[in-house]
């Protein structure tokens, strides 16, 4: 068979899938085969460095609001916030969009015992749903999310790094076979839940005690040995914050870390809904850009140009009923990061509507994306950056 009729059947045949909602055996097979994001296939070599492993990831997309869900018990928990089951389906669905990576936040608490053993069969879904995504040929990033046990101050310092050893040796050991395809990210946002140092870039006391959280991640990880010892580690700064990173960030000295920072910005048009609020973005404003163009500068001069990558973890621009802006946005944001080699991963947590918090993306019962300009616009502008 031609390879024009190869990718002709394939497509005709996701298109029925999506169609009717199902699909079987035989019609993934055909979207696997079908489905490119018109690049070379990802490296898989260990010991590839961070910077290089980060300029290969075109863009990623996050699997938020699942597998990071609090409530519910046992693999009940996933549903839970009210997403369906991760699929395979699902993923592919992302790919052909022009991801090539995935993050899969991950909350492990509610999956542990009293001496922190995490639940056999909570870790094998969790292992199901990484090969979702690492047998698709993509990069797949595994983390801790919305954890209880990480605050981060000095009282609590000793017992958190505890329960860090503990539970990453498990995945670390779990996962360690996996080739450089799979990134650890030892925490999502760490920060002094609850407090007045919570969102607004930390204190002395969170910063150190955030840096000694990623020591001990990084520490225990490379102990567990195999394709650990040289596997690129993702860490936060305090509460992923750029504030918190240009103040007091430490870097472990590892030649394979990748520094994760968040933005939602500007936040105004990104994140805000009340006070100072706006639905306008204006790519040629340099009032609405600065703070991009001062960031991804930043972020490339304290560590791109030093040989540490750099992800931008989660972003995104809430849904105010302003697609028109939210695609100059997306024209704009991936492109301004990519031109120093820093991919961005868009937060997506199923929720879909206006207001805050609205950042859903993809319909994940019927696998399709909900503001396909959108989407393209973004994927286009991570290509071409």
């Amino acid at each position: 068979m031609s390879s024009f009729v190869t990718k002709l059947t394939a497509v005709l045949t996701a298109l029925s899938m999506l169609a009717t909602g199902g699909s079987s055996l035989s019609e993934l097979d055909a979207l696997k085969n079908g489905s490119s994001n018109d690049d070379a296939s990802i490296s898989t070599e260990i010991g590839m460095s961070p910077v290089d492993l980060c300029e290969d990831i075109t863009i990623g997309w996050n699997l938020g609001n699942t597998l990071d869900a609090t409530s519910g018990s046992g693999l009940n928990s996933e549903t839970s916030w009210g997403n369906p089951k991760a699929t395979e389906e699902l993923i592919l669905a992302v790919k052909k969009a022009g991801f090539n990576a995935v993050r899969v936040p991950t909350t492990w608490y509610n999956h542990m015992d009293s001496n922190y053993n995490v639940d056999e069969e909570w870790m094998d879904r969790v292992q199901e749903v990484v090969d979702y995504v690492y047998d698709n040929d993509m990069y797949v990033i595994l983390n801790v999310h919305h954890e209880n046990w990480n605050f981060s101050s000095y009282d609590n310092q000793k017992n958190a790094e505890k329960i860090t050893k503990k539970l990453w040796k498990q995945i670390a050991t779990r996962f360690k076979d996996y080739d450089q395809r799979l990134i650890f990210e030892g925490m999502n946002e760490p920060r002094m839940s609850g407090t007045q140092w919570e969102w607004n870039g930390g204190n002395r006391e969170g910063w150190d005690v955030v840096n000694s959280f990623n020591q001990t991640f990084v520490d225990t990880v490379r102990a567990t040995g195999g394709n650990n010892a040289k596997r690129c580690l993702m860490i936060p700064s305090y509460a992923a914050n750029i504030g918190a990173f240009e103040k007091g960030f430490v870097i472990p000295d590892d030649d394979y870390i990748i520094v994760s920072i968040h933005a939602y910005t500007p936040y105004n048009f990104a994140m805000n809904t009340g006070g100072g609020a706006t639905d306008y973005f204006d790519p040629n404003n340099s009032s609405h850009t600065n703070e991009l163009t001062w960031m991804s500068k930043l972020l490339y001069d304290k560590c791109i140009s030093k040989g540490v990558g750099v992800i931008i973890g989660e972003c995104g621009a809430t849904d105010k009923g302003n697609l028109d802006q939210r695609i100059n946005w997306a024209e704009y944001f991936p492109a301004v990061f990519g031109q120093y080699g820093i991919p961005v991963f868009l937060w997506d947590n199923g929720a879909f509507g206006t207001g805050n918090e609205k950042y859903g993306l993809i319909d994940r019962s019927s696998c399709e994306w909900k503001y396909p300009t959108y989407i393209k616009a973004l994927v286009k502008a991570a290509k071409n950056s």
